[in-house]
């Protein structure tokens, strides 16, 4: 879609993508085939995530490179993309590691190399990985499993981001039971995980056999009750993008509800969404990588809207990139990572504590290639 930007706005969005082009070059050539979690003294390490080949945020590295070979057609970026792909099928095939995450780690990877380059290969891997996650469908509860282990009955909002791989299996191969699968659990997740007032939780925990509401644990947010900003976004986005494949008016006004309560948030807080907004105000944290996801969920939502509405999901994102950009980017092409001060959780005392993180940068570059009109459709 074409924006309606203003001059000042398309300027930017034109000068950002020429610095993304520089910065993602010079990443592209030195992390190469390398899969990157958060940097360290400004430089990726490979496979630093905990769980090594499975970690959940292994697709969005290959999802970088596809957006930026479909911008700029240099076959650098195809070939490393693929590359990266080759060895995802480690994780692929030692399904027991595998959880919910699927859709990060194969809809930037293997369905995104299919829809660019039509490998019949790619496209079996994101039917492999549809079909896992389809697996994870507990019909009695009507919602898809969150992680593994004891945790049977926990369902949580970024499956909202992940139910669009079964969207897609429903489309390539005309099988309508992906899709029932993630309509089912996108209803649930709007009538449990979702508040009146457009807050969110991260997760609800449910009585697998009956679906009913049990808890709702802090996850990675404040504590209980709270509004992890970045869950606040995965919710904003996700129902967009189900908006947009299920043409049901309930799941865009979902995603306008959150959408409505993150904007409010936005703006006491110069633009730069805090890691949890119901959190004490001290100590400020910040986390940059709620903001892209959530400027993305914007953009989505301004071209499904109707012509009067659009311009408060645009002028939103606009203020929030724009603000991340001035206060947290990276521009130096030798270091790695663009936006800083992403957040994993509010409590994180680890890597992921207050730092860059792959998720950022990719929903950030994916941002700015809508607004250049030059994106391509990964979810």
């Amino acid at each position: 879609m074409a924006y309606n930007l203003k001059r000042e706005d398309a300027v930017w969005a034109a000068e950002t993508f020429e610095k993304i082009k520089v910065k993602m070059l010079a990443e592209c050539k030195r992390v190469g085939t390398n899969i990157p979690f958060v940097p360290r003294d400004g430089k990726y390490h490979d496979l630093d995530g905990p769980e090594g080949i499975y970690w959940w945020t292994n697709g969005f590295w290959p999802g970088m490179l596809w957006q930026m070979y479909n911008a700029t057609r240099e076959e650098i970026y195809k070939e490393t993309a693929i590359g990266v792909e080759l060895r995802l099928d480690e994780a692929l095939n030692g399904f027991e590691h595998l959880h919910h995450d699927v859709g990060f780690m194969w809809l930037h990877s293997a369905v995104a190399d299919y829809r660019l380059t039509g490998s019949k290969e790619s496209l079996n891997r994101g039917l492999h990985a549809a079909t896992l996650l389809a697996g994870r469908f507990n019909p009695g509860g009507k919602y898809i499993r969150a992680w593994n282990g004891e945790n049977i009955g926990w369902l949580i909002v970024d499956c909202m981001m992940n139910i669009q791989l079964l969207f897609w299996a429903s489309e390539e191969t005309g099988d309508p039971r992906f899709r029932q699968i993630a309509e089912i659990h996108a209803d649930t997740c709007a009538r449990i995980v979702l508040r009146p007032d457009g807050s969110s939780n991260h997760i609800v925990v449910v009585n697998p056999e009956t679906g009913e509401f049990l808890d709702n644990p802090g996850g990675q947010g404040y504590a209980s009750g709270s509004s992890w900003s970045r869950g606040q976004a995965w919710a904003l986005y996700g129902f967009a993008l189900t908006a947009r494949r299920t043409g049901e008016a309930a799941h865009l006004d979902a995603s306008k509800r959150v959408a409505h309560y993150f904007i409010s948030n936005l703006a006491i807080s110069n633009w730069l969404p805090i890691v949890d907004f119901r959190a004490p105000e001290e100590p400020v944290a910040h986390d940059s990588s709620a903001a892209a996801i959530a400027a993305c969920g914007l953009l989505e939502l301004a071209e499904l809207v109707p012509e009067l509405e659009k311009n408060l999901y645009l002028v939103s994102a606009l203020k929030t990139l724009q603000a991340c950009e001035k206060s947290f980017a990276n521009w130096d092409p030798s270091q790695d990572a663009i936006i800083g001060s992403a957040a994993g959780a509010y409590h994180s005392s680890s890597l992921d504590a207050r730092a860059p993180i792959i998720y950022g940068d990719y929903f950030f570059i994916e941002a700015v290639l809508r607004l250049a009109g030059k994106a391509f459709e990964i979810f």
